[in-house]
């Protein structure tokens, strides 16, 4: 049995077939499926799924990338939603710089050519990066409000990063030994992958670790200790080999464990029964 830790299974990329999405992730092991909230709306609707079906969980969250057009306070309203008991962690929250306004005007900057333009540019980019500094700070605030929220009720938390690694790890220390995070869909090297172990927390690996350019990411899922680390698909996106390029559904949880089992030599019993167990513990299904 695995359990699918990290889906956003409320997105409409399943809205059309959800119960055979469902079907065949029972028939490929995956017996349990945690539904992640993006906004606190997206929260909503992972409850509602996690209240019809009794194999799905939900995690409640704001996505860093929503930072700019969420309202000052969000820890109010999630906290509503976390009364429900099939709140079981809260994210994904966290931090993602891969699309910063400067990164755009940097972009632009390369198809000038005529020196008026370029000396526009340079307006544009101070402009930029001051609005780089207000998007980043907005994003930590959120960050640390969901946070000192999962502190408060005592759940744990789903971690985004993209692009942000120490100023995410930054934000986490002051909080080692109140919480346990999971850094999703883990694509780091093996000494990240130790840094965040070495502060209690955990790893979680997609399809990733499937591809050609991810044999990086594979090596570390075969070096990491076995309970360390969950395993996921981020749903609809990621799709391993050889589904690439296609929707990502849950059922493809299996593959992600089969091509980690195979990469340590031992069977998928073992990882399934080791990712489980870590699974059942970080999200606390029992409470």
């Amino acid at each position: 049995m695995l359990i699918e830790t990290h889906a956003h299974l409320d997105y409409p990329d399943f809205a059309n077939d959800f119960d055979e999405v469902l079907r065949r992730a029972n028939e490929a092991g995956v017996t349990r499926i945690i539904t992640i909230g993006t906004s606190v709306e997206s929260s909503r609707r992972a409850i509602e799924l996690a209240e019809k079906y009794p194999n799905i969980f939900a995690v409640i969250g704001v996505h860093p990338t929503c930072a700019e057009e969420t309202g000052e306070d969000v820890a109010s309203p999630l906290r509503e939603l976390a009364k429900n008991p099939r709140v079981v962690a809260i994210g994904e929250t966290g931090l993602d710089y891969h699309r910063l306004p400067s990164a755009e005007v940097a972009k632009e900057k390369q198809v000038q050519v005529f020196s008026q333009a370029l000396q526009s540019e340079t307006s544009e980019e101070l402009e930029a990066q001051i609005h780089d500094g207000a998007y980043k700070s907005k994003q930590a605030s959120l960050f640390e409000q969901q946070l000192d929220l999962a502190v408060e009720l005592g759940l744990n938390v789903v971690i985004h990063q993209r692009d942000a690694w120490n100023d995410t790890l930054e934000i986490m220390r002051p909080y080692s030994g109140k919480l346990r995070g999971v850094f999703h869909c883990f694509g780091g090297t093996l000494e990240q992958a130790n840094e965040v172990v070495d502060l209690g927390h955990l790893v979680s690996f997609t399809g990733i670790v499937t591809f050609k350019n991810g044999v990086a990411v594979l090596d570390v899922a075969a070096q990491l200790p076995l309970f360390k680390f969950m395993v996921e698909t981020d749903c609809p996106y990621l799709a391993p080999v050889p589904f690439r390029g296609k929707r990502c559904e849950p059922a493809h949880t299996r593959i992600v464990a089969e091509t980690i089992a195979a990469a340590r030599g031992i069977s998928l019993q073992d990882v399934a029964e080791m990712t489980t167990q870590t699974a059942e513990e970080f999200f606390k299904f029992k409470r």
